[in-house]
């Protein structure tokens, strides 16, 4: 069967919370790439300093984690690699304009969640 394009299917798309929740990995490698333009071990190496044990990254769930991204047009490829030396096997990615919106309602998502769970268990977490 072949797929039907429809002007909401490809509203909804566009949509931020169509991509909520995020993967705790894939939240991770939009938060390692806010900062910039990074190659993939770069990336893995962030944000398992950066994570502390809660998440760890593998190269293999590191890049199908950046497939997905790509796919979704969170994250794009760099065409042009950035000057000084460097592995020319190297990839380097970025977030895109969508990547960084849909970054920041995950954020506001998980803040939500936290401020909720605060009041709900009358506990104060540690953060």
């Amino acid at each position: 069967m072949r797929a039907v394009y429809t002007l909401n299917a490809h509203m909804d798309r566009l949509r931020t919370d169509h991509f909520l929740p995020l993967t705790p990995v894939a939240f991770e490698i939009l938060l390692a790439l806010a900062d910039g333009e990074q190659h993939g071990y770069r990336i893995m190496q962030d944000v398992n300093a950066r994570a502390g044990g809660a998440v760890t990254l593998h190269a293999g769930t590191l890049y199908r984690a950046l497939a997905r991204l790509l796919e979704q047009e969170l994250i794009e490829e760099l065409d042009e690699r950035p000057t000084g030396p460097d592995d020319e096997r190297r990839r380097y990615y970025r977030l895109t304009a969508r990547g960084r919106a849909v970054a920041v309602a995950e954020a506001t998502r998980l803040s939500h969640q936290l401020a909720t769970a605060r009041a709900r268990l009358a506990v104060e977490v540690l953060l």
